[in-house]
């Protein structure tokens, strides 16, 4: 049932993803190089930004792994990984601040947020789904018809990548919303100024490139099986 053309626009964005994942390493691991000017870890810049936004019910805690950054709603923690955490950078300084933008987003119920948090458990379910099918379609079509018609896994691929597609597209103002609260307060707080500033925005920009990249895969996906049910159907 997958033909070359999912492999074709598979590997493409495999590689753009991996082009864009390297550049966001290397703008990372070039701004950890240049110090904010209140020489303030990450932590410190996350818990200055939540508590001069009026947030005091989220902590800031270290995790492990490399970009691992991340907000999590559920448990009110700004997750940050240890190079983040503990780094006096503009690289840690940005993302720390990224990711409680995040929070901030949750504190004042930010409608695209609460959107995307609504459409989580679609996403994981749908997820879970895709994972059956492809391991029924490992086995071989005939094995496969005996469970389901290809028409019939053909919609719900469909609607899958349907769900996977709203969810990536919804994400993306989320990140940028993040971002642009971020920056606002950086450069307003003064850890951030003129020569360093603007670094800050290039590290988020390629962060943001990211969630593009996953957007646009997603929707290429739809498109190619949606074309292929249609040409089932003529």
């Amino acid at each position: 049932m997958i033909g070359s053309g999912y492999i074709i626009i598979f590997l493409i964005f495999v590689i753009v993803s991996w082009i864009i994942g390297e550049q966001l390493k290397s703008r990372f691991k070039k701004y950890s190089k240049i110090a904010v000017n209140n020489q303030m870890s990450g932590k410190e810049v996350a818990e200055k930004m939540l508590h001069e936004n009026g947030i005091y019910d989220v902590k800031v805690v270290s995790v492990e792994g490399q970009l691992s950054d991340h907000y999590n709603p559920a448990t009110k923690t700004v997750n940050l990984s240890r190079d983040v955490y503990y780094g006096r950078s503009i690289a840690s300084a940005a993302i720390a601040s990224h990711e409680c933008g995040h929070a901030v987003q949750h504190a004042k119920a930010y409608s695209m947020l609460q959107f995307r948090t609504a459409l989580v458990p679609l996403q994981n379910i749908s997820a879970k789904i895709m994972n059956v099918i492809f391991i029924m379609m490992f086995f071989g079509v005939f094995m496969f018809n005996n469970f389901i018609s290809i028409d019939l896994a053909l919609y719900v691929i469909v609607g899958c990548y349907a769900i996977f597609t709203l969810f990536a597209f919804v994400t993306l103002p989320v990140e940028i919303d993040a971002s642009k609260r971020a920056l606002m307060w950086l450069n307003s707080s003064g850890i951030t100024g003129y020569g360093t500033h603007e670094k800050a925005e290039d590290a988020l920009k390629w962060a943001a490139y990211t969630y593009v990249v996953a957007a646009l895969s997603s929707l290429a996906m739809l498109l190619y099986f949606l074309f292929m049910l249609a040409g089932r159907r003529n």
